[in-house]
């Protein structure tokens, strides 16, 4: 079974290595930057139209943030 801490380390682990800044990510996604470090931090996870913009911004397949895919 899926689980949203699996998914929230995954959305982490893509954040850190894509070698975006927290800054540029939040611009990117028209968001503040509290708000991606609250992603970052584990405390907020991003809406549907967020995740779905930042899988687009990190050329990430939504299926591998998902845990669907490995």
């Amino acid at each position: 079974m899926i689980t949203v801490d699996q998914i929230r380390q995954r959305l982490i682990f893509e954040i850190q290595s894509s070698g975006i800044s927290q800054r540029e990510i939040a611009i990117g996604l028209g968001v503040s930057e509290p708000t991606v470090s609250q992603y970052m931090s584990g405390r907020a996870m991003p809406s549907l139209e967020t995740f779905a913009n930042l899988c687009k911004l990190l050329d990430l397949d939504p299926s591998y943030l998902l845990c669907i895919k490995d």
